[in-house]
C-alpha cells in the first residue's frame, strides 16, 4: 500500500487529512520522514540534506498559504558523526533563515540508514486549501519545473556540486502568502504536476486543461534531458521542485504577479465536469496520473 492508499484508508477516522498542512485555529502544522535510499542520491551532503527535509515541510506551509514559524527535525544516522550533524543543522537553519522561520532543534537517534523526520510550523487564519478551485480559474505555477529531476540525473553523473545546489530550493513562502488573498486552491508539487493537478481535480470535483508547451522549464532540463519527451516527463512528471500548483480567477493575475517575489506562469485552466471526469487533459487526451509516491512506483 502506498502513501496515497493509507491516506484514502484514513480518511473516515482523519476528515481533515489530504491538504499539505493541517489547520488548528490558526495554527498550520506538517510533518515529513525523508529517508537516504529514497530521497537522498548519493553524493548529497548533509548540508543539502537538512535544507531540503525541513524545506519538504517548510514547503506544506507555503501550500497553505500560512506564513512560516518554525521547524523541527528527528535526525538518526548509523551514527552520529559531529561534522554530518553540524552540516545538517546548519542547512536546516539557513533554509529557516531563508523565510523568516527559526529552527529550534528536534531528536537525535541512530537508524540503519540516515533518515530525518522534519516538521514545520505555520500561522495564517485564512488558509488556502486544494478544494477551491472552480470551471474557469486559470491553473498556474510559480518558479520553474525539472530542477530536482535534473539534479538528480546530475548525481548519476557523479556531477554533486552541480547536484546539491539544484538540489536546494526556496519554499514559496512568501509567494503562498501573497497569492492567500486571490488562489482559489493551491498545494505544492512535490509528486509532481501532473499528479498535483490530478489532486486538484478531485479535491474540487472539476477537470483541467493543462497546456504542457507553457511549463516553465528550468535550464538545467535541457542539458539532462535525452530528448523532448523526457524533457516534459522531468518537467511535469518526477515531482520534488516544490512549487506551488495554485488557481485564481483571470482578473486576479496581474495583481498576483506584482505581489509575488517569483514568477508566475498560466500553464492551463479549469473546466467543468465531462468524459473526463475530475480528469486532467492536454491536447485531448488524458495527462496520466503519475508522480512521485512515498512507498511505491511512479
Amino acid at each position: 500500500m502506498d502513501e496515497r492508499a493509507a491516506l484514502r484508508l484514513l480518511a473516515a477516522d482523519l476528515p481533515g487529512a489530504g491538504d499539505d498542512a493541517a489547520v488548528v485555529d490558526d495554527l498550520v502544522v506538517t510533518t515529513d520522514m525523508l529517508h537516504e535510499t529514497t530521497d537522498f542520491p548519493a553524493g548529497t551532503t548533509r548540508y543539502t540534506a537538512g535544507w531540503r527535509a525541513v524545506g519538504a515541510s517548510l514547503s506544506d506551509v507555503a501550500a497553505m498559504g500560512a506564513s512560516a514559524t518554525c521547524a523541527v527535525a528527528a535526525y538518526a544516522a548509523v551514527e552520529l558523526d559531529e561534522t554530518e550533524l553540524g552540516d545538517f543543522v546548519r542547512g536546516a537553519r539557513d533554509v529557516c533563515e531563508a523565510v523568516g522561520a527559526e529552527y529550534v532543534g528536534g531528536d537525535l537517534d541512530t537508524h540503519q540508514e540516515f533518515t530525518t523526520a522534519t516538521t514545520a510550523i505555520g500561522r495564517t487564519d485564512d488558509p488556502v486549501r486544494r478544494s477551491g478551485a472552480a470551471p474557469g480559474d486559470l491553473l498556474c505555477v510559480t518558479g520553474e519545473l525539472g530542477r530536482s529531476a535534473a539534479a538528480v540525473r546530475l548525481f548519476e553523473a557523479d556531477e554533486t556540486d552541480r547536484a546539491n545546489d539544484l538540489f536546494r530550493f526556496t519554499p514559496r513562502v512568501a509567494a503562498g502568502v501573497a497569492l492567500r488573498g486571490s488562489a482559489t486552491a493551491m498545494m505544492d508539487s512535490s509528486d509532481g504536476l501532473a499528479r498535483s493537478v490530478h489532486q486538484l481535480a478531485e479535491a474540487s470535483d472539476c477537470g483541467f486543461e493543462l497546456d504542457f508547451d507553457a511549463l516553465p522549464v528550468h535550464d538545467a532540463v535541457a542539458e539532462a534531458a535525452t530528448d523532448s519527451a523526457d524533457r516534459r516527463d522531468l518537467a511535469a512528471f518526477f515531482g520534488e521542485d516544490f512549487e506551488l500548483v495554485f488557481t485564481l480567477p483571470e482578473s486576479a493575475l496581474d495583481a498576483a504577479r506584482e505581489a509575488t517575489d517569483v514568477p508566475l506562469t498560466v500553464v492551463g485552466n479549469a473546466v467543468e465536469e465531462s468524459e473526463f471526469a475530475e480528469a486532467v487533459v492536454a491536447d485531448g487526451e488524458v495527462v496520466p496520473d503519475r508522480g512521485y509516491t512515498h512507498g511505491g512506483d511512479e
